[in-house]
């Protein structure tokens, strides 16, 4: 038969189940307040960029985009239109003067040249002959103005012979006059022959001058030619190394043609290009900071180009340190022309948050453990720093890395 409990015992069993109800009841409130706790947004405050907000100097800049390029390189072109036969070298080797690249088929250019040294041969014979045909005829004419002033003497004699029979008797009027006659006549033939061999002799120089020239114009010719068929044998003109080379064997190239290229990879610059809105801060000597991913070189633009092009500017720039160890050909950079100073300004890190002066939404530490949205303006830059106008005061720490994936939040917790 049953028993009944005693209500001592009943006490006990109902403390302890008003426990095991309490328990259940913490737990889940607990539960409850990790679950909150959890959804709530948070990061790691070492995987954030945080900068302090300080006062100083801001150099403003204009920024560009630029490439390394080779401080020294130089396209080697096709002197004539031919064909590659062989290929020594190839891309990435180092040259020295005088190392034999590739070889063209020169064939057809060896032999105009061949036939224009017989060309020079005949051309040099023909002034030779010229010169003595024409000093032979000369001296014919000297001959024959000589014989004619003998003859121009002896008529002169025979006419005072004829003068002093006729003063003594002895002679006539009639042979007198002919005398005169025959003086006068031979003074103009002598005349006549003098100014013909002057004028002959002026023809004959200005003839041999333009057949000179002639020879003169020809030979040019042929130094050019040979000249050619020097640089059709494609040779190294300095140390350097192949970037690069038509190694195309049996493919045809034109006069003018890029067949192979050489450059310098120990030194470097920057090619750079800005949109021509920005041309009157592009000046040759002007202070240029460029960026090379973390490092930061200094340089001057050392050339502008004089036309823009499609509403873009191009410019190079020397680096003082042209052979840093980051300098790779090709690589991507961005470059910062230097500009005005402002002074005592507020400024924070420039990163890639920055596009320009205006409002900017950024989130700012607060002194409960989190980072909160705040509407920011800022105002100019240069690669390093961004001029604060308003919104965070000077101490205050500001997120300066990306922060997109946490667009919308107001707040987020710092871990």
């Amino acid at each position: 038969m049953d028993r009944k409990i005693p209500k001592e015992v009943q006490r006990k069993q109902m403390g302890l189940r008003l426990l095991k109800i309490a328990g259940v009841a913490v737990a889940v409130v607990l539960a409850a307040l990790a679950v909150v706790s959890l959804s709530r947004d948070s990061v790691y405050e070492k995987h954030l960029e945080i900068c302090t907000v300080t006062r100083g100097s801001i150099e403003t800049s204009v920024t560009a985009s630029g490439e390394v390029h080779p401080a020294f390189e130089e396209v080697i072109n096709s002197p004539i239109s031919s064909r590659i036969i062989e290929v020594y070298k190839q891309l990435g080797d180092t040259v020295s003067v005088g190392t034999p690249l590739l070889s063209l088929d020169l064939e057809n250019t060896l032999n105009n040249y061949r036939n224009m040294l017989d060309e020079k041969e005949i051309k040099l014979q023909q002034l030779t002959q010229l010169r003595l045909n024409n000093a032979t005829s000369l001296e014919n004419q000297k001959m024959s103005i000589a014989i004619a002033e003998i003859e121009f003497e002896r008529l002169q004699t025979e006419l005072r012979n004829e003068r002093y029979l006729d003063s003594i008797g002895s002679g006539t009027a009639d042979r007198v006059r002919q005398a005169e006659l025959a003086v006068a006549t031979a003074q103009m033939r002598l005349n006549q022959q003098r100014t013909q061999l002057a004028n002959d002799t002026r023809i004959k120089e200005s003839d041999i001058r333009v057949r000179e020239l002639e020879y003169n114009i020809f030979e040019k010719k042929l130094s050019e030619m040979k000249r050619t068929l020097d640089e059709a044998r494609i040779l190294s003109p300095r140390v350097a190394t192949l970037t690069f080379i038509n190694n195309q064997i049996g493919a045809r190239v034109s006069a003018g043609e890029r067949i192979a290229v050489i450059s310098d990879l120990s030194n470097f610059k920057i090619a750079a290009q800005i949109s021509d809105a920005m041309a009157e801060y592009v000046k040759v000597g002007k202070r240029v900071i460029v960026a090379v991913g973390k490092e930061k070189m200094e340089g001057v633009i050392s050339n502008v180009s004089p036309k823009s092009n499609n509403g873009i500017i191009n410019f190079d720039v020397a680096l003082k340190e042209s052979n840093h160890a980051r300098l790779r050909q090709g690589l991507r950079t961005d470059v910062y022309i230097m500009n005005e100073i402002h002074d005592d300004v507020l400024r924070i890190s420039n990163r890639s948050y920055y596009i320009g002066p205006g409002e900017y939404k950024m989130y700012v530490k607060n002194g409960s453990g989190e980072v909160e949205l705040r509407k920011v303006r800022l105002g100019v830059s240069n690669y390093d720093f961004v001029q604060v106008e308003e919104g965070i005061a000077e101490g205050e720490e500001v997120v300066v890395s990306d922060m997109h994936e946490y667009a919308g939040k107001d707040r987020i917790k710092l871990k």
